[in-house]
């Protein structure tokens, strides 16, 4: 993330589930949600209809080779797996919690560069946007540091088939104006020659440049918070042929708590606009902001590029924030996020960040519980929330969220993603019949039906075949649920989003309308949750009536969207 951290101790709210309704298969589905809609703005590029991520690249150890050659940044939230990396320096941590010492990576490594687009690579992230804070440039170790960074991300992004471009933030800086021009001639396109690698992006035909910092009311005048001098830099910039991204405040269309209101000509004059969320304001409704940000850009032929992020802690650098501040929730969290961007039509994503543990943004592979992180420590381990996930887990979150808004997978509230590749979820793969905690009556394929589109109601149970299901991991707490008489999967009819759409049968085909999210309640009970729409399934209106057909409804936690789950 940024250097300052915006309106620290204010609470992002849970993003809402949304009711627009969503199809598939089965009926067309909206051409915002279609892979080969028609889209407004840009074509595909570099960043349009990508996936990017914030590359820090700031982590230094004493014997780097680098000109800074000490620890920085050593207030962590996260504690970096490091079991890849084949150059580690010892910290001055307690060992960890396995008893082995505590060692860090260094960003200045290339073997550590190269890792990270490797993992890149092998989660489907297109580009990354290094940081390049302005404020350190007149400092000679520091913009070493710096220009070094730029070498090796190049190296590692021609490497592995990666896409880069510099990401200046000029928080604090009352000469960007100036300074932003000077590095950009002499260092970027001069003495670096960035431009020249085929890895660069470019976006039309342009490399792509993007600042963060423009037009908050803590900017400083002159600085960022100057307008005229603001609206001067990016037309420099499209001078030089560079199509440009602002990285703005969150309510920069409607300016409140972060921006000023002076700056909505600079705001229009981007090419694309990447609105920071993290850790900025409780956001009551979260889809109509963004909605109401996409809209404005379509109008106003600006490209759109949304930040997701996972949670947020910064406790340890500031001892009066509170740990895990902003919960991860296992990846329900950031995954939330994307679906209301994936609803709205958003074409592009920028996920903050790839390796910010300083303020617990991190998606790369960090300390997965207390075992991997040092001993006697506040770290915010990925087992956080109660439930365990492998350390590779957000990058795997972050592919799958990319793939979603590329049309690559259809629409899902609730992620795919295995929190532990081949964990147990809270049932093991068995044959099972599923009781309503409030009628006591069972899941039951009506009329023993065996075709597909047979309703699925309760009924007295029996032990009859049509009551029993198997239930069957794929991948821990997701499932299919398949009956035994019909060998067809539980099923929402139509893919439906809504409330009150119906359960069905229908043949087994892999999609997300037919994986299940189970999870315990208190007393022994479970909730079976749709992935594709986020709904759980229950008997509607507390029905006790044999006959009444299970449909889908927003989670209420009322006993009859409870279910008893044992042996048949």
């Amino acid at each position: 993330m940024k250097k300052t951290c915006l309106a620290l101790g204010l609470l992002i709210a849970m993003l809402s589930a949304c009711t627009k309704k969503e199809t598939n298969t089965e009926t067309m589905p909206p051409a915002a949600l279609t892979a080969d809609a028609a889209l407004k703005g840009s074509p595909v590029g570099d960043v349009v209809g990508k996936v990017t991520v914030g590359y820090q690249g700031w982590f230094t150890a004493p014997g780097d080779g680098s000109a800074v050659d000490r620890w920085t940044h050593q207030n962590l939230e996260m504690w970096p797996d490091t079991r890849e990396y084949s150059v580690t320096y010892q910290t001055p941590f307690p060992a960890l919690g396995n008893g082995q010492p505590a060692k860090m990576f260094s960003s200045y490594d290339q073997s550590t560069v190269d890792v990270h687009f490797r993992w890149m690579q092998e989660n489907g992230i297109d580009c990354a946007a290094l940081q390049r804070f302005t404020g350190e440039l007149s400092d000679p170790p520091f913009k070493s540091q710096r220009d070094g960074m730029a070498r090796k991300v190049r190296a590692a992004a021609e490497a592995t088939g990666r896409k880069f471009y510099i990401m200046y933030d000029i928080s604090g800086d009352a000469e960007m104006q100036s300074r932003l021009k000077t590095d950009w001639v002499n260092t970027i396109t001069g003495s670096l020659d960035l431009l020249s690698s085929p890895a660069y992006a470019r976006q039309n035909g342009k490399p792509v440049v993007c600042i963060f910092g423009m037009g908050y009311k803590g900017a400083k005048e002159p600085g960022g918070g100057d307008s005229a001098a603001c609206i001067d830099v990016v037309n420099w910039f499209k001078s030089q042929g560079c199509y440009v991204i602002g990285s703005v405040p969150m309510d920069w269309r409607t300016p409140d708590v972060f921006s000023r209101t002076n700056f909505t000509k600079v705001y229009e004059s981007f090419n694309m606009l990447a609105p920071w969320a993290v850790a900025a304001q409780v956001v009551a409704s979260y889809q109509p902001w963004i909605q109401g940000d996409y809209d404005y850009c379509e109008s106003h032929g600006i490209d759109y590029q949304p930040i997701a992020y996972p949670g947020f802690s910064f406790h340890n650098t500031n001892a009066g924030s509170p740990l895990n501040e902003i919960p991860r929730s296992h990846g329900d969290f950031m995954w939330a996020q994307v679906a209301v961007m994936k609803k709205v039509g958003v074409k592009s994503l920028y996920i903050a960040m790839f390796d910010e543990v300083n303020e617990g943004t991190a998606i790369f592979k960090v300390a997965e519980n207390a075992s991997q992180s040092p001993a006697g420590t506040t770290f915010v381990n990925l087992d956080q929330d109660g439930v365990a996930v492998s350390s590779d887990f957000y990058l795997r979150l972050v592919h799958d969220a990319g793939r979603m808004i590329k049309g690559e997978i259809p629409y899902q509230a609730t992620h795919p993603t295995q929190h532990i590749i081949g964990g147990k979820g809270p049932l093991a793969d068995g044959t099972y019949r599923i009781i309503n905690r409030n009628s006591n009556l069972a899941l039951d394929a009506k009329g023993q039906g065996t075709v597909n589109q047979t309703p699925v109601q309760q009924w007295s149970y029996s032990g009859g075949a049509n009551q029993q299901w198997v239930i069957t991991s794929l991948g821990g707490d997701h499932y299919k649920i398949i009956g035994v008489q019909s060998g067809k999967s539980l099923d929402i009819a139509g893919q439906s989003l809504d409330d009150g759409a119906k359960l069905q049968l229908y043949d087994y085909n892999n999609g997300a309308n037919q994986q299940w999210v189970i999870t315990p309640t208190a007393g022994g009970y479970y909730t079976i949750q749709g992935v594709q729409s986020g709904k759980v399934i229950e008997v509607p209106a507390l029905s006790t009536v044999a006959g009444t057909l299970i449909e889908q409804y927003s989670l209420n936690n009322g006993a009859n969207q409870q279910w008893i789950i044992s042996a048949p």
